[in-house]
């Protein structure tokens, strides 16, 4: 978990690229443009950064690549990244894997056979919760009664919330909203009372949006930036 605040900063959200490398550039281009004043630039990547989409291997080398200069990037792990590390280490598993879209993954490895085992290495290392004053960001969801401290990954990584579930983050702590992706939606982002769920799937529907967040203003975004490419 990581808990660094910035208090004069923005932070910009980015859900489940799932192999689009494309939208990732897009992305990044339309954070680096965004008007931010004196603020701190903070990306949080919520996660999902392999499978489905042909461009896994490339996406994650970018991310591990690291920021261009001034800005701050928290890259968290999503349930796609803990599938390839497992079935990668456990021969069982790789069909699980593999039929969850792991066949896209693999065969953007064929050519950078030998960036797996550092890419491994750095999935193996990533956080999957980044907090501020005001919110927490995570991959999938929050267990709303259970301090952040004491947050199962089965949690963080998998859970799936009622569509109109508007619960942020209550539990002795303060109060908090919750970004996260993980529940695709082709209309989204859902923007909630107490969250917002940035999955737009954009692996198939090359559309990705972007949450704009005031570190120093509490609840959702105060501004989206859309990216689009052709479908898959």
């Amino acid at each position: 978990m990581t808990d660094e605040p910035q208090p004069c900063g923005l932070t910009f959200a980015v859900a489940d690229l799932h192999g689009r490398f494309d939208l990732l550039g897009d992305a990044l281009e339309a954070i680096d443009t965004y008007p931010a004043g004196a603020f701190v630039r903070t990306a949080v990547f919520l996660g999902d950064y392999v499978d489905r989409g042909p461009h896994g291997a490339e996406v994650v080398e970018r991310l591990v690549a690291g920021p261009p200069a001034g800005w701050r990037w928290v890259c968290l792990k999503g349930n796609h990244e803990a599938m390839m590390a497992l079935a990668l280490r456990n021969p069982d598993r790789l069909d699980w894997w593999i039929g969850n879209g792991g066949d896209a993954t693999v065969a953007s490895y064929r050519e950078r056979q030998d960036e797996i085992a550092g890419h491994l290495a750095w999935i193996d290392a990533l956080p999957t919760m980044h907090r501020d004053a005001h919110r927490v960001y995570v991959h999938a969801g929050i267990d709303p009664a259970v301090p952040l401290a004491a947050q199962a990954d089965r949690t963080l990584l998998w859970k799936r919330y009622g569509r109109d579930d508007d619960g942020g983050h209550r539990a002795g702590e303060g109060e908090r909203h919750v970004v996260h992706g993980h529940d695709p939606d082709e209309a989204g982002p859902r923007l909630l009372a107490g969250r917002t769920a940035l999955d737009t799937l954009a692996w198939s529907t090359g559309r990705l949006v972007v949450g704009v967040f005031d570190d120093s203003r509490p609840g959702g975004p105060i501004d989206l930036l859309e990216v689009r490419r052709r479908p898959a």
